[in-house]
């Protein structure tokens, strides 16, 4: 399981949705999503969302569904940028690409921020004892930034994904661009880096390194490795498409289903970017896993090309193949 306890608080909840083969139409407040991470707890989904990432409704905007089925849109989940944001990033102007985790009573919330095309970015941690749909900023406790990076150096600080490996260790992927994806080992009693740790490198693409969004999982003796290649945020344009790739311990090699590395480009296809073939929807990717013991889902968000281009929210069926493969529905 990738999650502290993000799926663990699933197992009540989903025993009481049927199963399904294909997951109904979507509906209620699905736009504009980006970036989608995803909690169950008590009974409820908690959708963390980039929203409108120039104004106040850009900090983290919130959703919530008791079905994976219909959205309801909360509102922000900061009333403000933290204070130690401009002076870390100039020019920040909101919250990017979230993820959402549950260490013993403790919600953590990543998050990312960075101005497009930049990476002088870095990634923060909020914390709360309770997450209340009624008002969502209500309980969230900036705790500061756990890893940044810096205009000329080799990699971006943004699309965090928290997860915990088979000995209860907990890990932080993220990357976008420049030399790919980075995984850093977290202190566990805070959330934030474990200090005096390396940075490993688990996935690459050749110029212009195009790949970003981790997303890991630990499902049997693997830890599959999940990002986004190519571009988002291009609307009906947008070419995002999800691969996968596996390795036996949490710091790689990750390889896909031909062997061949991450760190060179790999990855087994899971969502094409659904470009040239008259979907509705396209460039899907940035996506979280919910794993859960009446089947996985995929959460993603792609492009409706129905309506302008607007980013909007997804969610499929994961199955897996007998090799270990995922696939989506």
């Amino acid at each position: 399981m990738r999650t502290f306890l993000r799926s663990a608080g699933a197992l009540l909840l989903l025993a009481t949705i049927p199963a399904a083969t294909v997951p109904p139409s979507l509906t209620g407040d699905l736009t504009p999503v980006h970036d989608p991470a995803i909690i169950a707890d008590n009974g409820t989904y908690y959708l963390f969302v980039t929203g409108h990432v120039r104004s106040r409704d850009g900090l983290i905007s919130l959703r919530t569904s008791t079905d994976l089925k219909h959205w309801r849109l909360r509102g922000a989940s900061f009333p403000a940028l933290p204070a130690w944001a401009d002076k870390h990033v100039p020019g920040i102007a909101g919250m990017w690409a979230p993820d959402i985790t549950k260490s013993g009573d403790e919600y953590r919330l990543y998050y990312s921020l960075s101005t497009f095309g930049k990476n002088r970015s870095a990634i923060g941690l909020a914390t709360a004892r309770r997450l209340d749909p009624a008002a969502p900023a209500a309980n969230w406790v900036d705790k500061g930034p756990v890893v940044e990076s810096t205009a000329g150096g080799d990699y971006n600080a943004i699309d965090p994904a928290a997860f915990t490996d088979a000995e209860g260790k907990q890990w932080l992927a993220f990357g976008s661009f420049w030399s790919g994806i980075k995984l850093i080992a977290l202190d566990p009693a805070t959330g934030l880096r474990q200090p005096g740790t390396p940075m490993h490198s688990l996935a690459a693409r050749p110029s212009p390194g195009a790949i970003e969004a981790p997303f890991v999982i630990r499902r049997g003796r693997y830890y599959y490795l999940f990002a986004s290649f190519d571009f988002c945020c291009r609307g009906a344009k947008s070419s995002y498409n999800t691969v996968v790739g596996r390795a036996t311990t949490p710091t790689g090699p990750y390889l896909d289903c031909a062997g061949t590395p991450m760190l060179r480009g790999g990855g087994t296809p899971v969502l094409a970017s659904g470009q040239g073939t008259g979907s509705r929807y396209v460039g899907r990717g940035h996506n979280a896993i919910l794993q859960a013991p009446d089947g996985d889902r995929i959460v993603y968000h792609a492009y409706d090309t129905q309506r302008n281009g607007t980013p909007t929210l997804r969610i499929q069926r994961l199955r897996w193949d007998a090799e270990g493969w995922p696939n989506a529905d």
